[in-house]
């Protein structure tokens, strides 16, 4: 479907309502066939629930299982505290995304780069080479943490062997059209996540404490801020919201999607954060990923296999964007033949698998990526992006209220210089220095990343 289509007023059902008008006013509608049925309750999807549903599955995903670890570098008060805060800046984040959206659509209908059509190329480009390589690396943690997750289900094969298998079962998703079919995977998507936080919650209560817990809260500046960017990663999932607006028949109302979307993630990460550590304290600081404490059970078998479910979903969601700029790299992304366009994408899904096992380090990533990545493409670029609109006067929606415009420039000024300071400058050099001693511990393409028995 096209983007023009996609708008809701222009085409897709408002043409058919069109063509139906001029078929004749006497003609009794006809009952919908049962394709129409599926296109509507299962396969096409641009409603606000839609984007609400796509919003959830890209929100949090398998960093559920690493805020244990995050909340036993930076004490309970200030692990929750970090996710109401950086759950807060992606709200406004995407708010001002929401604002360079409507400006490019009234312009052009090429809606991808919209940062660069309104502010400037040079920011446009920026925040594109950020987003690539930033949904890149989402999609290599996807691939880590189905292998990560089962191992604790089965030690048969070490972490390695089965990352050979998922990536193997990576390859279909070169078949899948576009973000506009996946109401049903992001349905799972939520359903997975849910019963894996409320099987962590209860679990980790039911246990109790392990004898000698201890909760020191943040003892090192390296392993607080390491946490904090790993937070600033798990609510930075909104670099895809362009894609997901773009999915919808009202994209301006993606933004109140978006914050309904992080009010439920609070409730998914909150409780089973606090109940974990709560449980297994310190020992958390040396297993990032919360499946390694948990006792062995057919409840976490079965949220094993969930997040698994949960881990293709992100997936999907990761590299479509990616495949899109592969598609238009390569000159096949206007081609009318699907399958050439299929065929073109299988690189993209080998460089992620190549580098899934290169760098198996399934906690670490997520802070390094919040420092480099997620840092700049979806949180400092938008508002320096908004700040340079606004003073060259070029977004419409604010020369009708200078009021709000001023109070948006100084909170998109506060937040990029809060997250380049913080989030950049010490996180990138805790999450440097956190990553490279895992490296030296470890090594590139390690066959067990903490495993019980290795090293």
């Amino acid at each position: 479907m096209t983007p023009a289509e996609e708008m809701g007023g222009s085409g897709g059902a408002g043409e058919a309502a069109k063509e139906g008008g001029a078929d004749g006013a006497a003609d009794s509608p006809a009952a919908p066939s049962l394709r129409d049925t599926w296109n509507a309750l299962v396969w096409h999807g641009g409603s606000v629930y839609d984007a609400w549903i796509n919003a959830v599955a890209a929100q949090v995903g398998s960093l559920i299982l690493t805020l244990p670890y995050t909340f036993s570098q930076m004490g309970y008060f200030f692990g929750v505290a970090s996710q109401f805060l950086y759950g807060a800046f992606g709200c406004w984040t995407v708010y001002l995304l929401s604002l360079f959206h409507a400006e490019a659509s009234r312009r052009t209908r090429e809606y991808h780069e919209v940062i660069g059509i309104v502010a400037g190329p040079a920011l446009g480009r920026a925040v594109l080479a950020f987003n690539m390589v930033a949904l890149t690396f989402a999609c290599v943690l996807q691939l880590i943490a189905c292998s990560s997750h089962v191992y604790y289900m089965s030690s048969r094969w070490n972490k390695r062997e089965w990352l050979y298998l998922f990536g193997a079962l990576a390859l279909p998703t070169v078949l899948l059209p576009s973000i506009h079919n996946f109401r049903v995977v992001s349905i799972l998507g939520i359903a997975t996540t849910t019963v894996t936080s409320a099987y962590m919650t209860v679990a980790a209560v039911q246990h109790g404490q392990i004898e000698g817990a201890t909760h020191r809260g943040p003892k090192k500046l390296v392993d607080f801020f390491t946490g904090s960017t790993n937070i600033l990663f798990s609510f930075g999932s909104h670099g895809l919201c362009i894609e997901l607006m773009e999915a919808m028949w009202k994209p301006q109302k993606y933004k109140f999607a978006y914050v309904a979307a992080v009010l439920y993630t609070y409730l998914l990460t909150i409780p089973d954060s606090v109940a974990v550590y709560w449980a297994y304290g310190d020992t958390l600081l040396h297993r990032s990923n919360a499946f390694g404490v948990l006792p062995p059970s057919t409840a976490k078998n079965v949220c094993i296999i969930a997040m698994i479910l949960h881990q293709y979903v992100a997936f999907l969601l990761n590299v479509n964007p990616l495949f899109l700029a592969w598609e238009k790299l390569v000159r096949v992304h206007y081609s009318g033949v699907f399958l050439l366009k299929a065929a073109a994408r299988i690189p993209v899904v080998l460089f992620i698998w190549f580098l899934a096992l290169a760098i198996p380090f399934f906690g670490p990533i997520n802070s390094i990526m919040g420092a480099f990545l997620i840092s700049f493409s979806v949180y400092i670029i938008p508002c320096v992006a908004f700040m340079r609109a606004y003073k060259k006067n070029q977004l419409e929606s604010m020369k009708a209220d200078p009021r709000r415009g001023r109070s948006s420039f100084w909170i998109s000024a506060f937040i990029a210089v809060w997250v380049f300071i913080l989030g950049f400058g010490f996180g990138g050099w805790a999450s440097g220095t956190t990553f490279l001693r895992q490296i030296r511990s470890f090594g590139f393409f390690d066959k067990c990343y903490q495993c019980p028995t290795s090293h």
